[in-house]
């Protein structure tokens, strides 16, 4: 059974740092693209960052500059350091998998997702 299981969510001061973690289980991602979406209480999802199965990265405009997407193979994992936190930075934070490197910009569609981790980020 595949799984992504989100973890490092939690509640931070504004300006601060959190590193959120996605592990993957049940088959290997390497020729996958991972990711990370959002989505905050009454608002639509919202891509946050994806890095392709050869490396490149990609974000969404809102946290360029401040996240940083990465993803170690070996591991089958990938992780998303966010820093200069922001109140509106609050919601829940989803990775998902795209298999054979497809991706989706509003996430419709995703083979595989995670099922949340919570961040709040306060003022």
């Amino acid at each position: 059974q595949v799984q992504l299981v989100e973890s490092g969510g939690g509640l931070v001061q504004a300006g601060g740092s959190l590193r959120l973690s996605c592990a993957a289980s049940g088959r290997t991602f390497s020729s996958a693209a991972m990711g990370w979406f959002r989505q905050a209480p009454g608002k639509e999802r919202e891509f946050v960052a994806r890095i392709s199965q050869f490396g490149n990265t990609y974000y969404g405009d809102s946290v360029k500059g401040r996240f940083t997407v990465t993803r170690d193979y070996a591991k089958n994992s990938v992780y998303l350091q966010m820093n200069s936190l922001k109140p509106e930075d609050t919601a829940v934070y989803y990775c998902a998998a795209g298999s054979g490197g497809s991706w989706s910009p509003t996430g419709y569609g995703m083979d595989y997702w995670g099922k949340g981790t919570l961040v709040t980020v306060s003022s």
